[in-house]
């Protein structure tokens, strides 16, 4: 079993999950604070543009959300046993990357392989 402790998972989730609810709320304070201007803000030299920020926003919201589906998977893992084991070559999964990359499903030379 790995050093890195359920507890530590799931301290981690629950930043990733703070994350996550803070980007949905800015991307849903900025769509209802768009809703009724009709601002041409595409061509405003002052400001970001809605699209961009919309962008930025949709991201941060996506990547928080796949990083609490990553700890809930790696949760299980844990709860079953598998956490810290690779599950493309059966072997442990280094404490360094763990350490680094606590949702890790791969080792180092199975991540390169998968392009992960």
């Amino acid at each position: 079993m790995s050093r890195i402790s359920r507890d530590a998972l799931v301290s981690r989730r629950a930043d990733a999950v703070a994350r996550a609810t803070s980007a949905a709320s800015a991307l849903a304070e900025l769509v209802h604070d768009r809703l009724d201007s009709n601002d041409d803000d595409e061509h405003d030299p002052e400001g970001v543009p809605l699209s961009s920020e919309w962008s930025r926003l949709t991201a941060l919201s996506e990547a928080a959300d796949r990083e609490v589906r990553q700890f809930d998977e790696a949760l299980q893992r844990w709860d079953a046993g598998t956490y810290g084991i690779c599950a493309s070559c059966g072997r442990p999964i280094p404490e360094g990357r763990l350490e680094a990359r606590p949702s890790s499903e791969l080792c180092v030379p199975c991540a390169e392989k998968a392009g992960a």
